[in-house]
């Protein structure tokens, strides 16, 4: 069925920082490119890398240096050269030195020609109709500043040339209690905050922001490991405190791919990292929590990330050892602490097992009877090692952020999942 368009939906900048990522670019930004939407434009921001990442966007897209004007909205890292692609119109790549993910995106926004950005990874995969569909909030309330989408587990999915071909299911136990995770967190949690306006957490892999209201609040934070986040929460907190009408919002329906850790070094630092720039981002916007103007993200959202995300891991941890070491005392009985653990263990399945469940009754995207089976085994399987691998590793993070541990990005391992033509 061909989309039609109405000629009213605002123009978006696509920003794709990239650092060492020359597997996966030409292929990804081949991805945005194909988007189906009326008027964008795709920037990929070459964040100093030290691999050949600029050489093949010049060599796939026959970049050429392009003199323009660069509006320094943002303070950013020196920025090297701008490069135009004759073949793309709409496509630019600005080369700059390192600076860190969130200085990438600030450049980015500098070179935003664009009233709405956003921001993807460069080892995502859009569907083509996803901009359209995260782009309504925007068309239905003038009020919004904010709205993300669903992001999925591309492992195990085939891409051909910058293009979702086939939706699978990763062989990797990890990545496979990955897609139960990222269903519970998405369709299960994020879902329930964007009803009460609330949500302080929009993916950096797939987010919609106004660019005026970024630029506003200052744009990423550059020494935050968890930029998204924090800018999410700043915006909240900013917002709120002016008195200024707005909304954010999560949109199920687009869905952005992206690659996960398939093995247990990376994922460990990934979860490490995830806690540290969520203790960053609470911290540095304290003055949401319990504000007078705060509303449901201050009275609501941001106790709840407090309690179950931030401490989360420190009660768990010292919860089950507390209690271990109480039964090995005879100070509690070993049924109690039996019926302790049924009780944490059946909340996860059943948290989980409701993710699927939505998933599955509101998309469909798996279509193989067999697929949605290994999931409901795997809903059931992680809560046996994995979620407790994850509560520690998130226990270290919190552990780490406390004692001032400079938090590192570290490095990616990509699986071959793009092919190109």
């Amino acid at each position: 069925m061909p989309q039609i368009y109405s000629g009213l939906e605002p123009a978006i900048s696509i920003l794709m920082p990239a650092f060492n990522e020359q597997a996966s670019i030409a292929a990804s930004v081949r991805s945005m490119l194909q988007l189906t939407y009326s008027e964008f434009e795709v920037i990929v921001i070459n964040d100093g890398s030290s691999d050949a990442t600029l050489e093949m966007l010049v060599q796939e897209f026959s970049l050429v240096p392009f003199p323009e004007s660069y509006r320094l909205r943002l303070q950013t890292a020196p920025i090297r050269t701008v490069y135009r692609s004759p073949r793309f119109r709409n496509l630019r790549v600005v080369d700059k030195e390192n600076g860190g993910k969130a200085d990438a995106l600030n450049a980015g926004i500098n070179a935003a020609r664009y009233p709405l950005f956003c921001g993807v990874d460069a080892d995502s995969v859009l569907e083509r109709d996803s901009l359209q569909r995260v782009v309504k909030p925007f068309l239905r309330d003038p009020r919004m500043v904010a709205s993300g989408g669903t992001v999925r587990i591309l492992n195990g999915c085939e891409v051909q040339d910058g293009v979702l071909t086939r939706v699978a299911l990763p062989r990797n136990f990890l990545a496979l209690c990955q897609v139960v995770e990222y269903l519970r967190a998405f369709l299960f949690g994020r879902l329930g905050w964007s009803q009460l306006n609330a949500m302080l957490i929009i993916s950096g892999a797939f987010g919609l922001f106004r660019t005026n209201t970024v630029v506003e609040v200052g744009g990423y934070r550059t020494r935050t490991i968890g930029e998204d986040m924090e800018l999410v929460v700043r915006m909240h907190r900013i917002l709120r405190q002016r008195g200024q009408p707005y909304r954010m919002e999560f949109v199920p329906e687009p869905v952005c791919w992206t690659e996960a850790p398939e093995d247990l070094a990376t994922l460990r630092n990934q979860r490490i990292r995830w806690q540290h720039g969520l203790c960053e981002s609470l911290t540095s916007n304290w003055g949401l929590m319990f504000s007078s103007r705060g509303g449901a993200p201050g009275w609501l959202a941001f106790p709840f990330m407090v309690l179950f995300e931030w401490l989360g891991p420190l009660i768990e941890v010292a919860g089950c050892v507390l209690l271990l070491f109480a039964a090995l005392q005879g100070l509690v009985s070993w049924a109690a602490f039996g019926a302790f653990m049924f009780l944490a263990l059946g909340l996860g399945v059943l948290l989980s097992a409701s993710g699927l469940l939505l998933e599955e009754m509101s998309f469909h995207l798996y279509p193989k009877l067999r697929q949605v089976a290994l999931l409901g085994l795997v809903a059931l399987l992680e809560n046996f090692g994995y979620r407790q691998l994850n509560t520690t590793w998130r226990f270290i993070g919190l552990v780490r952020w406390a004692v001032r541990h400079k938090a590192r990005w570290g490095t990616m391992k990509r699986k071959a999942h793009w092919k190109d033509q």
